[in-house]
C-alpha cells in the first residue's frame, strides 16, 4: 500500500476531482509547500493513520449514507479536522434548537418526527418550510401553505424533519453566507435564488457572488462558530455559515462545519486562509 501525503483531501464518487473551483485549493496547499491528494472517503485503499491532516471537503453522499459516514470519520482519528463529533452534531439539522437555546438568533425551528408532528408545527408558523434532518444541496425541501394537507416531497429523504416559518425575505434579497475559518471570518458570498424558488443552490438556478465582508454578518458568523464549537466541546477549524433577514435582522439559517462548499469557483481566494489553517496544524 503507498502511503498518502501528509494532507488527504476527501470527497464522494460523485466528486472524484473534488469540489467544484478544487484547483484553487491544490494550488494554495501547492504553494506552501504542503504535499496532498484527493481521495473517495470510502475508498478502502487509503491508509488514513499515515495522513497527518484530513480534511473533509465534498462528501456531498454522505445524507444517504450517514451511519457509514460516521463510523468512517470516528476510525480516522485526530488527525481528521473538526472531527466526528462535529459531524454527529451538525449532520442533524436539529442543532439549529440547540443554538437557539445557547441564545444565537436563527431561524425559528421546531423537529418533528413524524407526519403529524410536521403538520402540527406547519400550523403553527402558517406558510412554513419543511426540511428533512439529514439533507443537503436543498434536496427534499418544501414550502407549505396549508399545513393540512401536507405530504412529503417525492424526492425527500423522508424523516424526521425540521420546519421553520418562511422567511420571505429569502425570494428578494437570498442568503448570506460567510466563511470562517480558525475563528477568522474571511469572506462573503451573497446567494440568489431563480424567480419563484426559495433555494438558492446552483443547481436549482440559484446564483452566487463574492461582495464584502460585513461587520453585521463577520460578527455573527463569528459568533455562531463559536456557540457551535462551545456546545460540542471541539475545535472547528473550518466552516460557512448561512443567514438570511428575518424581522429585521440576519439569523443564522445554516451553519455548515462537516463539508461546506468553499465556494473555491466564484471565491478562489478561500483557499489561502484554509491552506494557512492546514499549515498550522502541520507545524504542530
Amino acid at each position: 500500500m503507498t502511503s498518502p501525503p501528509p494532507v488527504l483531501l476527501v470527497t464522494c464518487a460523485d466528486w472524484p476531482d473534488g469540489e467544484p473551483g478544487h484547483v484553487a485549493l491544490d494550488a494554495a496547499l501547492d504553494a506552501a509547500g504542503i504535499a496532498s491528494r484527493w481521495v473517495l472517503w470510502d475508498d478502502p485503499s487509503v491508509d488514513w493513520a499515515a495522513a497527518r491532516v484530513v480534511a473533509v471537503r465534498s462528501t456531498w453522499d454522505y445524507t444517504s449514507r450517514l451511519g457509514e459516514f460516521l463510523g468512517w470519520a470516528a476510525g480516522v482519528g485526530p488527525a481528521l479536522l473538526n472531527g466526528v463529533e462535529v459531524f454527529r452534531w451538525n449532520t442533524d439539522k436539529g442543532y439549529l434548537v440547540d443554538l437557539a437555546e445557547a441564545g444565537l438568533p436563527v431561524v425559528p425551528t421546531r423537529t418533528a418526527d413524524d407526519d403529524e408532528e410536521v403538520r402540527l408545527a406547519a400550523a403553527g408558523y402558517g406558510v412554513s418550510v419543511v426540511k428533512p434532518r439529514v439533507g443537503a444541496g436543498g434536496f427534499g425541501v418544501e414550502v407549505v401553505d396549508d399545513a393540512r394537507t401536507w405530504l412529503p416531497a417525492a424526492d425527500s429523504p423522508g424523516g424526521p424533519w425540521v420546519v421553520q416559518p418562511l422567511v420571505e425575505s429569502v425570494r428578494d434579497t437570498g442568503e448570506t453566507s460567510v466563511f470562517v475559518i480558525d475563528g477568522r471570518p474571511v469572506s462573503q458570498v451573497d446567494k440568489r435564488p431563480a424567480s419563484g424558488e426559495i433555494r438558492v443552490h446552483e443547481h436549482f438556478g440559484g446564483r452566487s457572488r463574492p461582495v464584502e465582508l460585513t461587520d453585521e454578518a463577520a460578527l455573527l458568523a463569528a459568533r455562531a462558530v463559536a456557540a457551535a464549537a462551545d456546545l460540542i466541546g471541539a475545535e472547528i477549524v473550518y466552516g460557512r455559515v448561512d443567514m438570511m433577514r428575518h424581522d429585521g435582522r440576519l439569523v443564522v439559517s445554516e451553519i455548515e462545519v462537516t463539508e461546506p462548499g468553499l465556494y473555491l469557483d466564484v471565491m478562489p481566494l478561500n483557499a489561502i486562509p484554509f491552506a494557512e489553517a492546514v499549515a498550522a496544524r502541520l507545524s504542530r
